[in-house]
């Protein structure tokens, strides 16, 4: 039976699992005595006498212990994914590798379903949980992930180390793997990121000591990767040209947050290079940026076999030995992948790396797992001990699940015609190729849900219903439409539903799109469904990236819009809940919905943010664009209208306090650094009244943005932050930001120094403008 590589005490579970349900509680037995089940299990009294079992001391010395116990072949073992077992030492086998994009997957090696526990609430892709804008939402999903995470490592399914967050920004809209990201702009991955990581890892649990987490979070892929496959463009060999202005301006962002804010326990640095290195072999990015200025309290990992990729694919070094050294010694401390344990003996014998450097790495990979607990003995008995299957799948982790998609769904267009009475339909017809879906709604990186619930399974709770696929496929080629039958339906129903979009055969890793276009025929069955209707059309989007719909947008025949992302497990609730008006809608879109024109003039493999002129080059981004769009980041309807107003105005100018001898004191400057005493307490607060105008509950996002002066060719706006507050009919309340002038008002020179421009910053929320003027 091969068990190699599986997480703790897994190998067990798989031989228990195969002669008698193993239950929550039971006891487990070692299967043989020569393998290890738990490290530094108590019951040895050899093991006990280890340094690195002693629990009381710190887990650096814990780990120094431990390296020192190690032979060079050993060590090595180490440095991959697949942590061999020890059996001299009590270490059992590891797999460093599973996945909680979303929800625990079964993508990664590390995780499994079984009877004891066959699936996990899958939650919304993370481009739909970033429509919420809500971040206290993002946390609370990352703590439920862990919960349910750590449940299943403490019965063998899981292990404790799982390479989530995607927080790439969703630079072009035909990137693939767009749909794992929070959206393209870089504080709302950043507080994504943050929210995700600090629920995930739950540092600050009852009974968690110092530094100790309940499980390992990642912040992938590092940096400046977000070409997959685009016309034979592939991630493996892929030369990201960035400027260091839009590297430290657009890219980098989410990362810092990651680390600094978010105390992340791991970074993943990418398969493509930047500016010519691969990520896993610079230096300057891992060492220099993650470690030196960052001060990463973890271990940085490779994406899968990418240290092999930039030897094989990538030709950047002559030998594998030389790969397996240049990555080390640039700050890699675990290999995705088998590469380092075959190449690294070699490299060390052929003095290309020093053993000092394999240690460096070791030990910081076991210093993560001493604080997740790995080296004390049967997890059970520990902190988060007590969970178990029964905090899978549970009620409010489901309900978690169907909120948070209820909060994401972006309501595009209304002509009044939502939300629905159920009372006064008495038949749907609900057509398209996603109408019906249920493993669509859950993207990729997936594991099984706990149950789903298919927008016609959502749509039937409310009314009677007549299904018809009008394609077989999202593809919708010829051979696969279905225009007849689907046009019957919508012709003899007093209203229709439309259920279009996209699923992973059209984006995902490996591929990204080609066209902004709804896929193969899909456009012409919303149309003809749209003309023969006999009642109000409401036409679904389900997608990670953005259409241009223009034409139903613009179509009198369609009544309404809303798109839905990958909504999860209970997408199809979801959707219900909004269509019926059970919830009001407060999504708003996390990316700009651009013209299909942009495909055909943009390549994707120019990674300019900035627009030139003299190209006609548009830029990317709300940032940046100047171009048309189809709908606007931010862009998002409600069943009610929210009034803004100023509580309390901020300055109309701010004066920065330089010292007397710095240059800006005798000559005009456009900006000033964004760091020094000059920066120390510059802050101000923005307060807004927000009411409900209008005759239904609902939540609001606040949305605070800056337009600041053209100094450094600076983004025409960005966002400073956001808040999400919920109000009765005719209710109030206030929101509050407090705006760091150096922090949140500054941008990035064309070096990637951080600086504020001097002049008048316009602060706006919706319609509601003020400008601040900042002097020297």
């Amino acid at each position: 039976m091969a068990m190699a590589g599986r997480p703790p005490f897994l190998a067990v579970a798989l031989l228990l699992v195969a002669t008698v349900m193993l239950s929550w509680g039971g006891n487990v037995e070692v299967a043989e005595a020569q393998t290890p089940v738990f490290a530094c299990d108590a019951s040895n009294a050899t093991l006990a006498s280890y340094g690195f079992c002693n629990r009381k001391a710190s887990a650096s010395a814990r780990a120094k212990d431990l390296v020192s116990r190690l032979t060079l072949a050993e060590k090595v073992g180490f440095l991959v994914n697949k942590q061999p077992a020890l059996g001299r030492l009590g270490i059992p086998a590891y797999e460093w590798w599973s996945e909680a994009l979303h929800g625990v997957s079964y993508v990664g090696p590390g995780t499994r379903f079984s009877p004891l526990v066959p699936g996990a609430t899958s939650f919304p892709q993370p481009i739909l949980t970033a429509a919420s804008f809500n971040a206290s939402l993002f946390r609370a999903i990352g703590e439920v992930v862990s919960t349910e995470a750590r449940a299943m490592h403490n019965v063998g399914l899981a292990g404790l180390t799982f390479w989530s967050p995607n927080i790439n920004i969703f630079r072009d809209p035909r990137w693939g793997r767009g749909q794992e990201t929070p959206g393209e702009d870089p504080l709302l991955a950043s507080k994504y990121a943050v929210g995700y990581v600090t629920g995930l890892q739950d540092a600050g649990a009852a009974g968690v000591v110092d530094g100790a987490l309940k499980v390992a979070a990642c912040c992938k892929h590092y940096t400046a990767y977000d070409v997959d496959n685009w016309k034979g463009v592939e991630r493996y060999t892929f030369d990201a040209k960035v400027s260091q202005q839009d590297l430290d301006d657009t890219f980098q962002p989410p990362f810092k947050s990651c680390v600094l804010d978010g105390n992340v326990a791991s970074v993943m640095c990418s398969y493509n290079k930047v500016n010519g290195k691969p990520t896993c072999a610079d230096k300057d990015l891992l060492s220099g940026v993650i470690r030196g200025d960052w001060k990463l309290n973890g271990y940085i990992v490779s994406d899968c076999d990418s240290v092999d990729v930039l030897y094989t694919q990538q030709h950047y070094t002559k030998t594998p030995e030389e790969a397996a050294a240049i990555t080390i010694k640039s700050g890699l401390d675990l290999n995705c992948g088998n590469f380092l344990a075959e190449h690294t003996v070699a490299a060390v014998q052929a003095g290309e790396l020093s053993e000092e450097d394999v240690d460096r790495a070791i030990t910081n990979n076991f210093i993560m797992l001493m604080r997740l607990g790995f080296f004390d003995g049967d997890p059970r008995e520990l902190a988060f001990g007590s969970l178990g299957p029964k905090d899978v799948c549970t009620s409010s982790n489901r309900e978690l699940a169907r909120e948070t998609a209820r909060q994401g769904i972006v309501l595009l267009k209304n002509n009044g015609a939502l939300p629905l009475s159920a009372k006064s339909i008495k038949s749907m017809a609900v057509i398209g190729p996603n109408a019906n879906a249920s493993f669509t709604m859950i993207g990729n990186y997936e594991g099984t849900p706990c149950k789903y619930t298919t927008p016609l399974q959502g749509l039937g709770s409310n009314v009677n219903t007549v299904y018809q696929p009008g394609c077989t496929n999202v593809g919708c080629s010829g051979n696969s439409l279905q225009l007849s039958t689907a046009v019957a339906a919508a012709a003899s129903a007093d209203v229709t539903v439309l259920v279009v979009g996209a699923d992973q055969s059209i984006e995902r890793e490996s591929l990204d799109r080609t066209s902004l276009l709804l896929p193969g025929q899909q456009t012409q069955l919303v149309s003809a469904v749209a003309n023969a209707s006999r009642g109000p059309v409401i036409l679904v989007v389900m997608s990670g990236g953005p259409f241009d719909i223009s034409f139903a947008k613009a179509s009198d025949k369609i009544s309404a819009i809303l798109w839905v992302g990958y909504p999860g497990e209970a997408g199809g609730a979801a959707i219900a809940d909004i269509l019926f008006g059970s919830h009001n809608p407060s999504g708003r879109l996390p990316v700009t919905w651009y013209p299909a024109s942009y495909a055909d003039t943009v390549k994707m493999t120019d990674m300019r943010m900035r627009p030139d002129t003299s190209t006609g080059y548009p830029g990317r981004t709300y940032r940046f664009y100047t171009g048309d769009t189809v709908f606007a980041f931010g862009d998002g309807l409600s069943y009610t209208k929210m009034s803004h107003s100023l509580v309390a105005a901020p300055p109309s100018y701010v004066s920065m306090q330089l010292a007397e001898d710095h240059p800006c004191r005798a000559e005009e400057c456009a900006s000033v650094e964004a760091a020094g005493d000059h920066c120390e307490d510059l802050a101000f607060d923005v307060k807004l009244r927000v009411q409900n105008a209008g005759e239904v509950a609902g939540a609001h996002s606040v949305l605070l943005f800056s337009s600041p002066p053209s100094a450094h060719n600076a983004p025409a706006k960005h966002l400073l932050g956001f808040e999400k507050v919920s109000l009765a009919p005719g209710e109030a309340g206030t929101v509050a930001f407090r705006v760091d002038v150096c922090r949140d008002l500054s941008v990035a020179d064309e070096l990637g120094g951080r600086k504020v421009a001097l002049g008048g910053h316009t602060l706006h929320v919706g319609d509601l403008k003020h400008t601040v003027e900042l002097r020297v």
